[in-house]
């Protein structure tokens, strides 16, 4: 894990990512015993703070685990997909926000996604996955939510249709499309929306589920999705004409 002694700008990045690539390719193994930060400073001819630095950053990527005593020091963590949950929300919606996706990309993608787990949701649902998409729907009816709860429950209900599909790889994908693309999705059509209709739509969707019919909820999906690009083409349409 030798680096360039040319590079000279961000040395604590360069060396956050090589002891990264290590883990990744295997060449470091989980519960493995990082070495000191004074056998790092060695290895990489630069000073402790810098490799305390590069401990951090890793540490906030969830790739070390810290450990005091006798037999302390830094190791490498298991990642579960929990945990790297909300950093790839986070680099979903940086993406989103700084690429201007536009409406009708995010929303095929979005729905894409999703219909995808469609079929797996119906047949692998769990109680508590239908509880939870039973009590949003309630949430959704109440008539003093306001909009940015209304978007939150949205989103929970829709995470919980993911998460019934039982595939851990797929919801972390989908963590990304659901909680990241859902709000800004939100922002732009919630002054077109009707909240009757959207709970009937998720209403449809949790039966369907419940029935473990899985084209019933392909198709209701389907039809949300034609209904959200509805929306969002005629709120930016209200927009452009009031700029002009």
């Amino acid at each position: 894990m030798k680096t360039d002694s040319k590079i000279t700008s961000d040395l604590s990045a360069q060396i956050a990512k090589e002891i990264r690539d290590a883990i990744v390719d295997g060449r470091m193994i989980v519960d493995e015993r990082l070495p000191s930060e004074a056998e790092l400073a060695s290895e990489f001819n630069v000073s402790r703070p810098t490799v305390r630095e590069a401990l951090k950053r890793l540490a906030a990527q969830s790739l070390i685990r810290t450990q005091r005593g006798a037999f302390g020091g830094a190791f490498v963590k298991r990642l579960s997909y929990e945990e790297a949950y909300g950093q790839h929300i986070t680099t979903s919606t940086l993406l989103l926000s700084m690429n201007a996706v536009r409406f009708e990309t995010a929303c095929e993608a979005r729905y894409t996604l999703e219909r995808a787990c469609a079929p797996m949701a119906a047949a692998r649902r769990s109680p508590d996955h239908l509880a939870t998409m039973r009590a949003e729907i309630h949430r959704q009816t109440q008539p003093g939510l306001s909009d940015e709860s209304f978007c939150a429950s949205d989103v929970t209900f829709h995470r919980a249709l993911v998460d019934a599909a039982d595939n851990p790889v797929l919801s972390y994908q989908l963590a990304g499309a659901v909680e990241a693309m859902q709000p800004l999705m939100n922002m732009i059509t919630f002054t077109e929306r009707s909240r009757e209709t959207i709970v009937g739509f998720h209403t449809e969707i949790a039966d369907a589920v419940e029935a473990r019919d899985a084209e019933a909820a392909d198709t209701k999906l389907e039809a949300l999705a034609a209904y959200t690009l509805t929306l969002g083409q005629d709120a930016m349409e209200k927009r452009a004409r009031r700029s002009e």
